[in-house]
């Protein structure tokens, strides 16, 4: 089949992981990856991989708009919330991985199909895409008055963009948890532990609910895993549901693919590959071909 041709927006570490990634797919190629400075890390890798490149950042797809039907925007918050007026005139999809709170958020594992006629989806977060099937399981099957989600990732696999959007990031993942839970009691926190060797990302889920129904969670909790694990290979849950000092608890690990940094930045990869899988509905549907609103 035809590949849908995409661009991508920033040539930091997730987007150049998102990238390489895209290189695998059959059903999507990156007809340009667009930075701000050519002699960047992710610019240099890019033109290795022969791909064409650009530093001049949105402007690259305003000057030549024919060049994607889909845009991964992999910049910040604040660059997202300048990028998506320009990118809506120009009729573009957009798949968003800043946690900007613009668009529809998006879980692959729970609505994909819904985001089919989204114009722009959100990716939320990394501890988002982690957390929030899981919390979306507890919250359709317990009765909870809380849910607390805690995620610890490598230090080194955190870029600047993801320490300027630290606020971003909890008031965006605690939206989601929200949205897909159904609980309006949340807190997020994110941990960047500078341990060496550098960890895993691990996500911890807790919840205060009355009268926990153990057995709907261990038929049900597995049975998302494996959703979720359709598109990030390396999400396992490494601590089953169970009861501790009256809350439910249950963690999950991710190990990356080591396709940009190594195994432990399951962060990039939880991400990227839920962005993925998101485009590649889009063009299995034939809505990369669509106008912006998919009519």
């Amino acid at each position: 089949m035809k590949k849908t041709r995409v661009a991508i927006l920033g040539s930091g570490n997730i987007g150049t992981d998102l990238l390489i990634k895209i290189l695998r797919s059959q059903y999507l190629e990156c007809s340009l990856f667009i930075g701000r400075h050519l002699n960047s890390p992710g610019m240099n890798k890019a033109g290795s991989l022969g791909v064409r490149i650009s530093d001049l950042s949105i402007e690259a797809i305003e000057r030549e708009p024919d060049c994607c039907q889909v845009v991964f925007d992999a910049t910040s918050a604040l660059d997202h919330r300048k990028h998506w007026p320009v990118l809506k005139k120009l009729n573009k999809r957009v798949i968003d991985l800043t946690p900007s709170g613009i668009g529809e958020m998006c879980v692959p594992a729970l609505n994909i199909e819904h985001c089919l006629d989204i114009e722009n989806v959100n990716m939320i977060t990394c501890g988002g895409q982690a957390s929030i099937p899981l919390a979306s399981v507890i919250g359709n099957t317990q009765d909870v008055e809380y849910i607390e989600v805690v995620s610890t990732i490598a230090s080194r696999s955190a870029g600047p963009a993801t320490r300027i959007n630290l606020d971003e990031y909890v008031e965006s993942t605690e939206k989601g948890i929200r949205k897909f839970s159904g609980c309006s009691n949340v807190k997020a926190i994110l941990t960047l532990s500078p341990a060496q060797p550098p960890i895993d990302m691990q996500t911890t889920v807790f919840a205060k609910v009355t009268r926990p129904d153990m057995q709907a969670l261990k038929e049900e909790i597995p049975k998302m895993a494996g959703r979720v694990q359709h598109y990030v290979p390396g999400y396992s849950i490494i601590v089953p549901p169970m009861v501790e000092s009256d809350r439910l608890v249950t963690m999950v690990r991710v190990r990356g693919l080591g396709d940009y940094l190594p195994k432990y930045a399951g962060n990039m990869d939880i991400i990227n590959c839920a962005a993925i899988a998101m485009a590649e509905e889009y063009a299995k549907a034939g809505e990369g071909e669509r106008g912006g609103d998919g009519r």
